[in-house]
């Protein structure tokens, strides 16, 4: 009984893939005080993705010059959860429209798929957002629900390890169209760098 409780909690916890390192944000719903989720994310199984993400927590790379030649923040500080479907997902990390519409990452405009390898199992995981294959930029989102349809067409890099309540809170302002009843906003963001 022992051992298969010990298998379940660690399927459960998504212990099945080692989290390399640890970010947070801090959250704001309408100027509020803020709260914190803090993501584990998967550097070994989802290297790319899991960098990208921990780099754009940062702000490592500063400002880079877009397409058009403005100038893009490389950073998730400011930046808002644009996108809230309760029963289904949170979807923030447009660093250069907040809307939706843009999103940059630290290897350019967009990166390719990496793997498909985890699955959109449980609430809590952290998956990239795109508009279609390869076109990862600095959108994410965290699912509420198991969310099987999502397989093989978004990458899971990294899960929620505290704050999910808050997750719970942001779902909370949410509308089936999408559209927030609050403004959410990143108002701080970077890495933890205690031992894992």
């Amino acid at each position: 009984i022992m051992a298969l409780s010990l298998f379940a909690l660690s399927v459960i916890c998504g212990a099945n893939y080692e989290i390399t390192s640890k970010v947070f944000l801090d959250i704001k719903i309408n100027g509020n005080s803020p709260g914190r989720i803090v993501i584990g994310l998967y550097g070994r199984d989802a290297n790319k993705s899991a960098e990208n993400f921990r780099c754009l927590c940062v702000g490592h790379y500063g400002e880079v010059r877009g397409e058009g030649n403005e100038t893009i923040r490389l950073h998730y500080k400011g930046s808002q959860f644009h996108r809230i479907i309760p029963d289904f997902m949170i979807q923030g990390g447009d660093v250069t429209g907040n809307n939706g519409e843009g999103g940059y990452s630290i290897y350019g405009p967009v990166f390719d798929d990496e793997s498909f390898e985890i699955k959109h199992s449980r609430p809590g995981l952290i998956s990239m957002a795109n508009k279609g294959p390869n076109s990862n930029g600095s959108q994410f989102f965290i699912t509420t629900v198991k969310a099987p349809w999502l397989d093989g067409k978004h990458v899971v890099f990294g899960e929620v390890i505290e704050g999910y309540s808050f997750v719970e809170k942001i779902e909370s302002v949410g509308t089936s169209s999408g559209n927030p009843r609050a403004v959410v906003q990143i108002v701080d963001s970077g890495e933890l760098l205690e031992q894992l």
